[in-house]
């Protein structure tokens, strides 16, 4: 991927990522298990270190 894409893929997935632990924070506050979704988080926020690694190799 060219910097261009990467940069793209890193925001959207920023932008899932947010939303992902929005509902994760409303889902804990109510009692219901959220733990599905905080393995999504874990694996968005490896994703997104590689990303970064990715755009820094780039530079």
């Amino acid at each position: 991927m060219n910097k261009q894409e990467l940069e793209t893929k890193l925001a959207e997935l920023k932008m899932t990522y947010a939303s992902v632990q929005a509902d994760a924070d409303k889902l804990a506050s109510s009692g219901a298990g959220a733990a599905h979704m905080e393995r999504q988080l874990e694996a968005m926020e490896i994703e997104i270190k590689s990303l970064r690694q990715q755009l820094r190799a780039l530079e």
